[in-house]
């Protein structure tokens, strides 16, 4: 490639147009392949004088950015395809390596954070994901309104401060509001949410609720009322202990109605 004739290089910083100062060697630009072939773009950069910025410095050019060896559409390209393999089936499939794909992956996110427009935000989920062995989280959270659904916010761990980093992320004036927030019982999770989102409406992960509900009657309600066999409970007792026995049994028929397969349903 060569620069068209009598065209004037643009200054990589300020973005305006700049007289030349000299040429580098040439490089070479990886471009997508084309059935199978590897495409390279090769071309030598210009420098120029830029007096706005007081600096000598690389041209910008279209199809590149700073001194990444890949095209911008080919970022672009193993990005999207990154999002349906995995990084490593990427690369083998397109013939590169794993550290140029997750350079495509930095270079979209990037970009997409920088051009990102919060707008309003009804509804958020957030939940945690186990990334490798020996329990290590991401915690993550949602934009679930009924028009948008995307990923807003990615922090290390599961703990107070990391969540926290999100409302930091987003600021108190969008945070205020937010209308929904569906999460599950991990207790960081529910003080955050009660600090920043006192006027949401907190809707809980109905396995979780479910699940610890089962556990607390899978335990005899009566030898709970009377542990050891230290006296007989009254009538009131014997009323919630009926009651709760009730529950119980509505709530396996639900289970079971629902595909749900939990202890009290199973035992």
């Amino acid at each position: 490639m060569r620069p068209r004739k009598g065209s004037g290089a643009v200054c990589s910083r300020c973005h305006q147009p700049a007289p030349g100062y000299d040429q580098l060697p040439e490089r070479r630009f990886e471009f997508i392949p084309f059935w199978g072939f590897l495409v390279f773009l090769l071309y030598s950069m210009r420098r120029v004088d830029c007096r706005r910025c007081e600096a000598v410095v690389v041209e910008e050019v279209p199809w590149g950015d700073g001194k990444r060896t890949l095209t911008n559409a080919y970022m672009l390209f193993l990005a999207r395809w990154a999002r349906r393999l995995s990084w490593k089936e990427t690369a083998e499939a397109f013939h590169t390596s794993w550290e140029k794909v997750f350079d495509a992956v930095e270079h979209v996110v990037t970009f997409g954070l920088a051009h990102r427009t919060l707008g309003q935000i009804d509804a958020i989920g957030v939940d945690e994901l186990q990334y490798a062995k020996g329990h290590p989280y991401l915690t993550l959270v949602y934009q679930i309104d009924l028009d948008v659904t995307r990923l807003l916010w990615v922090g290390k761990e599961r703990t107070i401060e990391s969540f926290q980093g999100f409302f930091t992320t987003i600021g108190d004036e969008v945070a205020s509001k937010i209308v929904f927030v569906c999460s599950d019982m991990w207790e960081p999770y529910l003080k955050v949410i009660r600090e920043k989102c006192s006027e949401a409406l907190h809707i809980l992960d109905r396995f979780h609720i479910v699940a610890k509900m089962n556990k607390a009657l899978d335990e005899d309600p009566r030898r709970r009322i009377a542990p050891h066999g230290h006296g007989k409970p009254d009538a009131r007792s014997e009323e919630v202990a009926l009651a709760t026995t009730q529950i119980a049994k509505r709530i396996s028929r639900l289970n079971s109605a629902s595909g749900y397969a939990t202890s009290s349903a199973t035992t």
